[in-house]
C-alpha cells in the first residue's frame, strides 16, 4: 500500500508532444538550479514550438502547482491549518507532531521551480509574449499561484532572478518578491484587458488545453483582480501602505472580482488523473482523515456544510458520529496506529464531483466566497471600494453554501452556537477544550478584532479544502483559534502555544552549490531556519 503521493509521470505530462517531453525529462528534478538545466537543455523547444505547443502544455502547468500533493501539502498545511490529520503515524515522529522531515518538505520548494518555473520561463523566451500575450498573461498568473504557495511556506526563495545563472541562484526577501507578483499581474491584467477589447465574446485558442477556465479571459481576468487582492491582504501588517495600494487597486480594476460560484477557480482532473485529496484518502487507504479542529467547529455552529465536507465515523464505539483526529495526536497509543484511527470521519468522497474531494473533483484555487471575505476584512480596515462590511461577510458565507448546493436555514441569524470541545474517544489524552466563542452572526457592535476573527473563521469554513491558504491566514491573523498539536517533538524550535510558522529550507538547498546563497537567505529570514521563525508578512502585533 502506498503511503506517499508521487503522481504518475504519465498524467502529469499526459497531452505534451515529443520535444516537450525531452524538455522536461532533461530535468534530473533535485533542487532549483535544475531550473538551469531545464534552460540551457539542447532539446529545449525553439519559440516556434512553444508557441504552438502552449495549447497542450498550459493544462499540465496548472496541474503541477499541486505536485507531489501528500508530501508537498497535505504532511504539512493541510494538518497545520486544523482542516485534515493523517491516520497513517509515519514512523510515530513527522511532521504533524513537529519533527520536520526534510524528504517531505522539499516537494514543496523543489517541485514548482521544476514543473511550473522551468516550463513558464521556457515560454517567456518564445514569441508568446508578443504573439499571444493574453496567454503569457495566464501563464504569469499560473506561476504566481504555483509561486506564492513556494513562499508563503518558507520565506524568502529564488524569484526574480532564478535561472538566470549555471553557477547559484540568489534569494531574495519575501517583500521584493511579493512586488514582483504584483508587477506579473499588472502585466497580466493589462495583457487580459486589450484582449477582451479586441475579441469581445472570444476566448483564448487554447480553450481546450486551459483546466482552469476554457480559455475565457473575462474569468481569467477577475482571477487576477482577485488574486491582487488575496495578496495585497496577506501583507497587511508588514507594509501596510503597500496593502491598502494594492488592495484599492484590485477592488476598483476593470473586470472586477470573483462574485458567484460559477467564477471559482479550480483545475479540473484531465485523463486517467485523480483529485490528490480522492488519492490520499481514498486511494491510500486512509492516509488522510478529518482534522479535529474542522469537526469542532462544523459540529458546533450545525454547519450545513458538515455533511458535504465529512463522512461519519465508521468505528463501531462511536459510529455515526462526527470525530476528527487531533494535529499531532499519537496515532501509534497502543498499538493501535493507522488501523485504529481510520475509522474517525474521513473527508467525504462519495460524490464524484460535487463534495472537494470526488475522484473527479477539481481542485480548488481561489473561491468567489474567498473574495466576499476578503472585501470584508477590507471594509474593516477602511480600504476604498471595499463596501459594507456586514454585507460581505453574509455574502460570503451564502456563496459558499450556494457552491457546495446547501440551504443556508438559520445559520447567518445564530447569535448562540460556537465551536465544541474535542473528545478522542480512544485516547482521552488528545482531549482538548474549545478554543473560541465566536458566534456566526454578525455583530455591529463588536470590535475590529471580533469582527475580524468572525470573517476569518467563516473564511476558513469557505476555502476548505484548501489547507495551504488556510495555514497562511492562521499565521497571519490568529484566526480561527486552532488546537495545539498534541505532541510537539520539535525539541523546543517551535513554540506549542505560538505554533508552527514556515518550513525549513531544504537540506539540498545547502549542498549543491547554493549554499552562500541559502545562507544569505536565513539573513533575510531574520531568525533561525526551522520551523519557529516568523515569515516577513507573519508579523507579531495586533491586527488593528
Amino acid at each position: 500500500m502506498k503511503t506517499i503521493y508521487h503522481k504518475s509521470s504519465n498524467n502529469r505530462i499526459k497531452g505534451l508532444s515529443a520535444v516537450l517531453l525531452a524538455s522536461l525529462m532533461a530535468l534530473n528534478f533535485g533542487c532549483t538550479k535544475n531550473f538551469e538545466d531545464f534552460n540551457t537543455n539542447p532539446t529545449a523547444l525553439s519559440p516556434e514550438q512553444t508557441t504552438a505547443l502552449l495549447k497542450s502544455a498550459i493544462g499540465p502547468i496548472e496541474q503541477e502547482i499541486f505536485h507531489n500533493y501528500q508530501i508537498a501539502q497535505n504532511l504539512s498545511a493541510d494538518a497545520f491549518s486544523g482542516y485534515m490529520m493523517a491516520p497513517n503515524p509515519f514512523g510515530g515522529i513527522n511532521n504533524m507532531s513537529y519533527s520536520l522531515n526534510d524528504g517531505w518538505n522539499s516537494a514543496g520548494f523543489n517541485d514548482q521551480y521544476n514543473y511550473v518555473m522551468a516550463p513558464i520561463s521556457k515560454i517567456g523566451q518564445s514569441e508568446v509574449k508578443t504573439k499571444s500575450p493574453e496567454a503569457w498573461g495566464i501563464a504569469l498568473l499560473v506561476q504566481v499561484m504555483a509561486m506564492s504557495r513556494v513562499t508563503d511556506k518558507f520565506g524568502p526563495i529564488p524569484y526574480t532572478t532564478a535561472g538566470s545563472s549555471l553557477v547559484s541562484t540568489p534569494y531574495e526577501d519575501q517583500k521584493t518578491v511579493y512586488n514582483a507578483f504584483f508587477k506579473q499581474i499588472d502585466t497580466a491584467a493589462n495583457n487580459l484587458q486589450a484582449y477582451i477589447a479586441a475579441n469581445p465574446g472570444k476566448t483564448a485558442f487554447y480553450d481546450k488545453g486551459d483546466l482552469i477556465y476554457a480559455g475565457d479571459p473575462v474569468k481569467w481576468l477577475k482571477l487576477a483582480n482577485s488574486l491582487r487582492l488575496r495578496l495585497a491582504t496577506r501583507i497587511v501588517k508588514a507594509d501596510a501602505a503597500t496593502a491598502k495600494l494594492q488592495a484599492e487597486k484590485a477592488l476598483s480594476a476593470p473586470g472586477g472580482l470573483l462574485t458567484t460560484a460559477a467564477d471559482n477557480a479550480a483545475v479540473a482532473q484531465s485523463g486517467t488523473r485523480d483529485n490528490d485529496l480522492w488519492v490520499v484518502t481514498v486511494a491510500y487507504d486512509g492516509d488522510n482523515a478529518l482534522g479535529a479542529a474542522l469537526q469542532t467547529y462544523l459540529v458546533g455552529y450545525n454547519d450545513p456544510r458538515l455533511p458535504v465536507y465529512a463522512r461519519p465515523a465508521t468505528d463501531p464505539l462511536f459510529t455515526g458520529q462526527y470525530v476528527g483526529i487531533r494535529s499531532g495526536a499519537n496515532t501509534s497509543f497502543n498499538g493501535l496506529g493507522k488501523a485504529g484511527y481510520k475509522t474517525y470521519s474521513t473527508l467525504n468522497s462519495t460524490d464524484n464531483l460535487k463534495s472537494p474531494i470526488g475522484q473527479k473533483a477539481p481542485q480548488i484555487l481561489m473561491t468567489a466566497a474567498e473574495v466576499w471575505f476578503l472585501k470584508a476584512e477590507a471594509a474593516l480596515r477602511g480600504w476604498t471600494g471595499a463596501g459594507d462590511a456586514q454585507t460581505n461577510y453574509e455574502t460570503g458565507i451564502t456563496t459558499s453554501l450556494q457552491q457546495w448546493n446547501v440551504a443556508p436555514g438559520s445559520y447567518l441569524s445564530d447569535a448562540t452556537s460556537t465551536p465544541t470541545a474535542y473528545v478522542d474517544p480512544k485516547n482521552a489524552a488528545n482531549n482538548a477544550a474549545a478554543v473560541s466563542t465566536i458566534t456566526v452572526k454578525w455583530d455591529p457592535t463588536s470590535t475590529n478584532e471580533q469582527k475580524l476573527e468572525r470573517i476569518i473563521t467563516q473564511k476558513w469554513l469557505a476555502i476548505f479544502p484548501d489547507g495551504q491558504e488556510a495555514w497562511s491566514e492562521y499565521r497571519r491573523t490568529g484566526y480561527p483559534k486552532l488546537f495545539t498539536v498534541a505532541n510537539n517533538n520539535s525539541g523546543g524550535s517551535i513554540n506549542t502555544q505560538t505554533q508552527i510558522r514556515r518550513l525549513p529550507f531544504p537540506s539540498t538547498e545547502y549542498g549543491n552549490g547554493n549554499s552562500a546563497e541559502v545562507v544569505k537567505a536565513v539573513g533575510l529570514l531574520g531568525g533561525p531556519d526551522n520551523g519557529g521563525t516568523r515569515l516577513w508578512w507573519d508579523v507579531n502585533k495586533a491586527n488593528f
